[in-house]
Protein backbone atom coordinates (compact mmCIF):
# COMPACT_ATOMS: atom_id res chain seq x y z
CA UNK A 1 0.00 0.00 0.00
CA UNK A 2 1.27 3.45 -0.93
CA UNK A 3 1.10 5.84 2.00
CA UNK A 4 0.11 9.38 1.07
CA UNK A 5 -0.71 11.22 4.30
CA UNK A 6 -3.02 14.20 4.08
CA UNK A 7 -1.40 17.17 5.78
CA UNK A 8 -3.48 18.49 8.69
CA UNK A 9 -0.99 20.41 10.86
CA UNK A 10 -1.52 20.68 14.61
CA UNK A 11 0.15 23.39 16.71
CA UNK A 12 0.33 21.02 19.67
CA UNK A 13 3.89 19.76 19.87
CA UNK A 14 7.31 20.60 21.26
CA UNK A 15 10.88 19.30 21.20
CA UNK A 16 11.60 15.63 21.89
CA UNK A 17 13.76 14.86 24.92
CA UNK A 18 15.05 11.52 23.68
CA UNK A 19 15.08 9.00 20.83
CA UNK A 20 12.02 7.30 19.36
CA UNK A 21 11.68 3.85 20.93
CA UNK A 22 7.98 3.02 20.67
CA UNK A 23 4.83 3.37 18.59
CA UNK A 24 1.66 3.98 20.62
CA UNK A 25 -1.76 3.07 19.20
CA UNK A 26 -4.90 4.86 20.40
CA UNK A 27 -8.54 5.07 19.51
CA UNK A 28 -10.04 8.54 19.30
CA UNK A 29 -13.05 7.86 21.54
CA UNK A 30 -15.15 10.58 19.88
CA UNK A 31 -18.35 10.39 17.84
CA UNK A 32 -16.73 11.24 14.51
CA UNK A 33 -13.32 11.38 12.93
CA UNK A 34 -13.82 15.05 12.11
CA UNK A 35 -14.51 15.84 15.76
CA UNK A 36 -11.30 14.05 16.73
CA UNK A 37 -9.30 15.79 14.03
CA UNK A 38 -10.62 19.17 15.14
CA UNK A 39 -9.72 18.50 18.76
CA UNK A 40 -6.22 17.26 17.92
CA UNK A 41 -5.64 20.52 16.04
CA UNK A 42 -7.19 22.80 18.68
CA UNK A 43 -4.49 24.80 20.44
CA UNK A 44 -6.67 25.12 23.54
CA UNK A 45 -7.05 21.33 23.82
CA UNK A 46 -3.28 20.73 24.20
CA UNK A 47 -3.50 17.25 22.68
CA UNK A 48 -2.24 15.87 19.38
CA UNK A 49 -0.80 12.84 17.64
CA UNK A 50 1.57 12.32 14.77
CA UNK A 51 -1.04 10.51 12.67
CA UNK A 52 -4.78 9.90 12.51
CA UNK A 53 -6.30 7.01 10.55
CA UNK A 54 -9.92 7.51 9.48
CA UNK A 55 -12.50 4.72 9.29
CA UNK A 56 -12.33 4.85 5.50
CA UNK A 57 -8.55 4.34 5.53
CA UNK A 58 -7.51 7.92 4.91
CA UNK A 59 -4.29 8.87 6.67
CA UNK A 60 -3.70 12.32 8.15
CA UNK A 61 -0.37 13.61 9.45
CA UNK A 62 -0.70 16.23 12.16
CA UNK A 63 2.81 16.44 13.61
CA UNK A 64 6.18 15.67 12.03
CA UNK A 65 7.79 12.60 13.56
CA UNK A 66 10.85 14.49 14.79
CA UNK A 67 8.58 16.59 17.04
CA UNK A 68 7.06 15.52 20.36
CA UNK A 69 3.31 15.18 19.91
CA UNK A 70 1.07 15.22 22.98
CA UNK A 71 -0.78 11.92 22.82
CA UNK A 72 0.37 9.65 25.64
CA UNK A 73 -0.15 11.73 28.77
CA UNK A 74 0.92 10.34 32.12
CA UNK A 75 2.30 6.84 31.80
CA UNK A 76 5.20 4.44 31.95
CA UNK A 77 6.61 1.66 29.81
CA UNK A 78 9.90 -0.22 30.16
CA UNK A 79 11.63 2.39 32.27
CA UNK A 80 10.34 5.33 30.24
CA UNK A 81 8.13 7.92 31.92
CA UNK A 82 7.96 10.43 29.06
CA UNK A 83 6.27 8.40 26.34
CA UNK A 84 5.49 11.52 24.33
CA UNK A 85 9.22 12.01 23.81
CA UNK A 86 9.92 8.32 23.25
CA UNK A 87 7.16 7.42 20.81
CA UNK A 88 5.19 8.09 17.67
CA UNK A 89 1.47 8.36 18.36
CA UNK A 90 -1.23 7.05 16.02
CA UNK A 91 -4.89 7.91 16.65
CA UNK A 92 -7.30 5.43 15.05
CA UNK A 93 -10.81 6.77 14.52
CA UNK A 94 -13.26 4.73 16.59
CA UNK A 95 -16.00 6.03 18.91
CA UNK A 96 -14.73 3.71 21.62
CA UNK A 97 -16.45 2.23 24.65
CA UNK A 98 -18.46 5.37 25.42
CA UNK A 99 -20.21 5.28 22.05
CA UNK A 100 -20.85 1.60 21.38
CA UNK A 101 -17.31 0.52 20.39
CA UNK A 102 -17.84 -0.78 16.82
CA UNK A 103 -15.40 -3.09 15.08
CA UNK A 104 -12.44 -1.54 13.30
CA UNK A 105 -13.09 -1.54 9.52
CA UNK A 106 -10.78 -3.64 7.35
CA UNK A 107 -9.73 -0.70 5.17
CA UNK A 108 -8.72 1.21 8.28
CA UNK A 109 -6.65 -1.66 9.67
CA UNK A 110 -4.87 -2.03 6.32
CA UNK A 111 -3.73 1.59 6.59
CA UNK A 112 -2.66 1.11 10.21
CA UNK A 113 -0.60 -1.94 9.22
CA UNK A 114 1.07 -0.14 6.32
CA UNK A 115 1.85 2.89 8.47
CA UNK A 116 3.28 0.88 11.36
CA UNK A 117 5.39 -1.24 9.00
CA UNK A 118 6.77 1.95 7.46
CA UNK A 119 7.55 3.53 10.83
CA UNK A 120 9.27 0.42 12.19
CA UNK A 121 11.40 0.10 9.05
CA UNK A 122 12.46 3.74 8.99
CA UNK A 123 13.33 3.89 12.68
CA UNK A 124 14.87 0.43 12.98
CA UNK A 125 12.34 -0.71 15.59
CA UNK A 126 11.17 -4.25 16.35
CA UNK A 127 7.50 -5.28 16.41
CA UNK A 128 7.72 -5.36 20.21
CA UNK A 129 8.05 -1.57 20.13
CA UNK A 130 4.34 -1.25 19.27
CA UNK A 131 2.09 -0.83 22.31
CA UNK A 132 -1.40 0.34 23.15
CA UNK A 133 -2.31 3.43 25.13
CA UNK A 134 -3.73 1.16 27.82
CA UNK A 135 -0.35 -0.58 28.18
CA UNK A 136 1.39 2.58 29.30
CA UNK A 137 -1.50 3.90 31.41
CA UNK A 138 -3.34 0.98 33.06
CA UNK A 139 -6.45 2.05 34.92
CA UNK A 140 -6.42 5.45 33.21
CA UNK A 141 -6.76 4.43 29.56
CA UNK A 142 -8.43 1.44 27.89
CA UNK A 143 -7.72 2.13 24.23
CA UNK A 144 -7.35 0.85 21.56
CA UNK A 145 -9.51 -1.71 23.36
CA UNK A 146 -10.27 -5.39 23.25
CA UNK A 147 -11.68 -5.23 19.70
CA UNK A 148 -8.39 -4.05 18.25
CA UNK A 149 -6.87 -6.87 16.12
CA UNK A 150 -3.48 -7.24 17.78
CA UNK A 151 -3.12 -10.78 16.45
CA UNK A 152 -3.57 -9.49 12.91
CA UNK A 153 -0.87 -6.86 13.44
CA UNK A 154 1.45 -9.49 14.89
CA UNK A 155 1.06 -11.65 11.78
CA UNK A 156 2.02 -8.61 9.68
CA UNK A 157 5.12 -7.88 11.76
CA UNK A 158 3.53 -4.85 13.41
CA UNK A 159 3.28 -6.11 16.99
CA UNK A 160 4.81 -8.68 19.30
CA UNK A 161 4.05 -12.33 18.55
CA UNK A 162 3.08 -14.61 21.43
CA UNK A 163 5.99 -17.03 21.96
CA UNK A 164 5.77 -20.67 23.02
CA UNK A 165 8.52 -20.24 25.61
CA UNK A 166 7.79 -19.24 29.21
CA UNK A 167 9.58 -17.14 31.80
CA UNK A 168 9.64 -18.15 35.45
CA UNK A 169 8.43 -15.91 38.24
CA UNK A 170 5.43 -14.44 39.99
CA UNK A 171 2.85 -12.60 37.83
CA UNK A 172 3.51 -9.16 39.33
CA UNK A 173 7.25 -9.41 38.78
CA UNK A 174 6.76 -10.72 35.25
CA UNK A 175 4.34 -7.93 34.36
CA UNK A 176 6.96 -5.44 35.50
CA UNK A 177 9.52 -7.29 33.37
CA UNK A 178 7.21 -7.02 30.35
CA UNK A 179 7.15 -3.26 30.78
CA UNK A 180 4.17 -2.32 32.93
CA UNK A 181 4.24 -0.03 35.93
CA UNK A 182 2.67 -1.67 38.98
CA UNK A 183 1.84 1.69 40.54
CA UNK A 184 -1.85 1.58 39.49
CA UNK A 185 -2.25 -1.76 41.30
CA UNK A 186 -2.19 -5.34 40.08
CA UNK A 187 -5.82 -5.59 38.88
CA UNK A 188 -5.72 -2.61 36.45
CA UNK A 189 -2.39 -3.84 35.09
CA UNK A 190 -3.77 -7.35 34.55
CA UNK A 191 -6.79 -5.84 32.80
CA UNK A 192 -4.49 -3.89 30.47
CA UNK A 193 -2.53 -7.06 29.78
CA UNK A 194 -5.73 -8.98 29.05
CA UNK A 195 -7.00 -6.32 26.65
CA UNK A 196 -3.91 -7.00 24.62
CA UNK A 197 -3.40 -10.75 25.03
CA UNK A 198 -6.81 -12.19 26.06
CA UNK A 199 -9.40 -9.73 24.79
CA UNK A 200 -12.37 -12.10 25.04
CA UNK A 201 -12.37 -11.85 28.86
CA UNK A 202 -11.01 -8.77 30.60
CA UNK A 203 -11.65 -9.21 34.32
CA UNK A 204 -8.33 -8.45 36.01
CA UNK A 205 -8.11 -11.93 37.53
CA UNK A 206 -4.82 -13.83 37.40
CA UNK A 207 -6.38 -17.16 36.46
CA UNK A 208 -4.42 -20.07 35.02
CA UNK A 209 -4.81 -18.89 31.43
CA UNK A 210 -3.76 -15.33 32.23
CA UNK A 211 -0.79 -16.51 34.27
CA UNK A 212 0.37 -18.71 31.39
CA UNK A 213 0.06 -15.81 28.95
CA UNK A 214 2.03 -13.52 31.27
CA UNK A 215 4.80 -16.11 31.48
CA UNK A 216 4.90 -16.43 27.69
CA UNK A 217 4.95 -12.70 26.97
CA UNK A 218 7.61 -12.14 29.64
CA UNK A 219 9.87 -14.60 27.83
CA UNK A 220 10.15 -12.11 24.96
CA UNK A 221 12.75 -10.36 27.13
Amino acid sequence: MSLKPISAPSPNYNKRRGPIRHVVLHYTGMKTGQAALDRLRDKEASVSAHYLVEEDGRLFQLVDEHHRAWHAGRGYWRGEGDLNSASIGIEIVNPGHEFGFPDYPEVQILTVIALVQDILARHGLLPEAVIGHSDLAPGRKIDPGEKFPWDRLAREGCAATLPDTKAEGEPAALLKQIGYSLEPGLKPVVEAFQRRWRPDRVDGAVDAETRSLIERVASLG
